[in-house]
């Protein structure tokens, strides 16, 4: 096949997506919008590289953010490429620093199977290294020290470099030593946290020239995604790795840069120029997601940003409806408008999964998460109680990680007495104690308990734990026993079950969930195969987020922030709360670079949707217990008039920012004109039954959505009632009688 015929191939591609696949050789900064096909621009240049011969499949390695995003690079590669496809590289930042690690760690210090600390395990070790410095938490709070460590880490500090630059700083001595305290004890208990993974590998890559070669001599081809979220040991990593070839491809938008609290610099996409001679840059401008009106909003926005590559998004899609800003009296009323919207727009056909609603704190999500339950409407929200976070699988994962790295002294101390094992907790801060003073782990101290008078009465119970999970490493370490086999020993010899049922509130639950870990592990083995090992398992937990869960086949609407929205789509999108002090936030209203991130947020949260766009503030708003009036955004004022409707209630605030003046509290119709029919539903005004309708078992009703059903149960609960009906189609669902707007049949 010659390269012409090759390229053909491609054709169905436009112009600019084109150049950027057949642009392989030299360091390439591909500008790609909102929309634009990145993933498939990524997957096409790796199967064109593959297919014109320039290198065999493990000589690519391709950097996404997220493990559902390489999970999907990967899987679209296969299917492109399906001979060879698996032996590329597709795997996060954290994931491809973890499996260098594992295989040279040892150079370091560490074994290959060290433990990830997440955030909860980095808060409890903190918590001790503090008591130990007698910090107060009060004043010097553990999250703030492991914000600075973070930092520092991200400056490739260390403790020793950040005290001699804190001087006569007390506050930052104090950090420095927790830092120093914080990374011994993790290179004791054989475990790194994520930032880690990164400055760790940097740090091999630096004190052995050999592994650094081999890997550049590996990956002829580098690709990164999101590089504008990229941070400076990231920048570092592959920069290192490109030293070789050159051929550094990296794709990102400067515009949607949203995660500098993470330590990601948007300075990494707008110097690449200078920081890789001879740069090519293709800009992907067409969309193929949204409509022009909202595209047409998004520009507007970030037209305002000053420092930036500069790029303009257009797709040949219809213009589509305007925005429609809705303005409600408080966030219970905008709660409202959200639920009816979405109720209305499933009678017209939608699916739930079709909506999406965005907010810029958490907090925001309480009133919109209660009317959605009162009104029946399934939804989940992204960045709530994760699978993993619960306390019974925390335990379970616990034992795993033990098993793993018996010398991880956090988890060890989590499950050491649960079940309970007469092993108190001054028991435990004894063995600290001796551990700490050996610089040996609290597990070697307990195996050897009766050595130390401090633990001779406890040291029968030591040992049996002890030799409980001796056992355990004894099964993993045979390979006569699969991971779930393995699982199932534990839940065994440790009679959880009977411990939840003993212990703990809501034990059924609680046993379908370790259960449900169980199918979570079996599953596991069976995507990886042979290479399904307990340290694999464990990895591939630790460096899971949030939005790796999320399931876009379920019908259901999804809540989360604006921060966690990056990167998905859906027909229609909300975002809550445009408010200056709420959006931007307050923190960011005084600082103009700030300012740029929040309004790269707005352009994030703009180019959600595809097909309707929903933007909602209120006249008033109570949040962190406090109720104040509320601005309007300023990036609603950015955003022509011509491309919104507004409804809801006017407020004087929301015409004088664009000069004119209006009575408050008067109704709007659907293009920004008073008088006429107002766009508001009664669903918008305080619900209520309707005089003298009362629901009892048995009755026969007709919901908008639902359709036709029973009352299964009637519940008293305050001034309303909670019902129980059992629908034809539907099933059964629970529903608050003064929200559910049925008709008595």
């Amino acid at each position: 096949m010659t390269q012409n015929d090759i390229k053909q191939q491609f054709s169905h591609m436009n112009p600019m997506q084109q150049q950027a696949v057949f642009c392989t050789e030299g360091p390439l900064l591909i500008l790609a919008g909102a929309g634009s096909g990145k993933t498939t621009v990524l997957v096409n240049r790796i199967a064109y590289i593959l297919q014109s011969g320039l290198c065999r499949p493990w000589n690519i390695l391709a950097i996404t953010f997220t493990n559902k995003a390489a999970g999907e690079l990967k899987e679209r590669i296969c299917s492109t490429v399906p001979e060879g496809g698996g032996d590329i590289w597709a795997a996060t930042f954290h994931s491809t620093c973890a499996r260098i690690l594992r295989r040279y760690g040892d150079r370091l210090g560490y074994s290959s199977h060290f433990t990830v600390y997440a955030t909860d395990d980095q808060k409890r070790l903190m918590t001790d290294i503090a008591k130990q410095l007698n910090i107060d938490v009060k004043i010097l709070p553990v999250k703030a020290i492991l914000s600075e460590i973070s930092k520092a880490k991200d400056r490739m500090m260390t403790p020793q470099e950040m005290l001699r630059e804190a001087e006569h700083d007390f506050r930052r001595q104090s950090i420095a030593k927790a830092y120093e305290i914080y990374q011994d004890r993790l290179k004791t208990a054989d475990a790194m946290d994520f930032d880690d993974l990164l400055c760790k590998t940097v740090e091999l890559f630096e004190q052995y020239p050999d592994i650094l070669g081999f890997y550049q001599s590996q990956f002829k081809y580098i690709m990164v995604d999101e590089y504008q979220d990229t941070n400076r040991v990231q920048y570092r990593f592959v920069s290192m790795l490109a030293e070789e070839y050159g051929n550094i491809c990296v794709v990102g938008d400067d515009d949607q840069s949203i995660y500098k609290f993470r330590g990601a610099t948007i300075e990494n996409i707008l110097s690449f120029e200078n920081t890789f001679p001879g740069a090519r840059i293709i800009r992907l401008e067409q969309n193929y997601r949204s409509t022009k009106t909202i595209l047409d909003a998004a520009n507007a926005v970030i037209a305002h940003n000053t420092t930036r590559k500069g790029k303009t998004l257009w797709t040949e899609n219809a213009a589509g409806e305007r925005i429609e800003l809705h303005t409600c009296e408080d966030e219970r009323e905008e709660a409202q408008f959200v639920a009816q919207t979405i109720t209305d727009g499933v009678a017209a056909g939608r699916r739930y999964a079709d909506f999406a609603i965005l907010y810029r704190t958490n907090a925001q999500s309480n009133a919109i998460e209660q009317t959605l339950a009162r009104c029946g409407i399934p939804h989940r929200i992204i960045g709530g109680h994760r699978f993993y976070d619960r306390e019974e699988i925390r335990d379970m994962l616990a034992y795993l990680q033990v098993i793993s790295n018996p010398h991880d002294d956090v988890r060890l101390r989590r499950i050491i007495n649960v079940p309970k094992r007469g092993i108190g907790s001054r028991t435990v801060e004894l063995a600290a104690e001796i551990a700490s003073g050996l610089g040996e782990s609290i597990f070697t101290v307990i195996r050897e308990a009766d050595s130390y008078p401090q633990l001779s009465r406890a040291a029968a119970k030591l040992k049996g734990f002890v030799s409980l999970i001796d056992g355990m490493i004894e099964a993993e370490e045979s390979g006569d026993y699969s991971l779930a086999e393995l699982y199932d020993l534990i839940l065994e010899h440790t009679d959880y079950e009977s411990y939840l049922r003993a212990e703990k509130d809501n034990p059924d639950t609680r046993i379908e969930n370790i259960r449900e870990l169980s199918t979570n592990i079996i599953k596991f083995e069976r995507d990886y195969g042979q290479e399904a090992d307990l340290s694999a398992f464990l990895e591939e937990i630790s460096l899971m987020t949030d939005i790796d869960n999320y399931d876009a086949d379920a019908d259901t609407c999804v809540m989360m922030t604006l921060h966690s929205a990056k990167g998905l789509e859906f027909p229609v999108v909300f975002i809550t709360g445009m408010e200056d002090g709420l959006f931007p936030s307050i923190s960011a209203m005084m600082n103009p670079e700030e300012i740029d991130e929040e309004r790269r947020l707005a352009y994030v949260g703009i180019t959600r949707a595809k097909q309707k766009l929903y933007l909602t503030k209120t006249r008033t708003r109570m949040i962190y217990g406090h109720t104040s009036y509320s601005k309007e955004s300023r990036f609603i004022c950015e955003i022509p008039d011509e491309l919104l409707s507004r409804t809801g209630m006017r407020r004087a605030f929301s015409d004088e920012s664009r000069g004119a003046a209006a009575p408050s509290a008067q109704p709007l119709g659907a293009f920004g004109k008073t008088g006429g029919t107002a766009q508001k539903s009664p669903f918008y005004q305080k619900p209520a039954v309707k005089a003298g309708v009362t629901y009892a078992v048995g009755d026969s009703v007709r919901h908008k959505v639902f359709g036709k059903g029973m009352v299964m149960s009637a519940e008293r609960m305050g001034s309303d009632t909670l019902l129980e009906i059992a629908f034809d189609k539907a099933g059964t669902k629970k529903l608050m009688a003064n929200f559910c707007r049925m008709e008595k049949l």
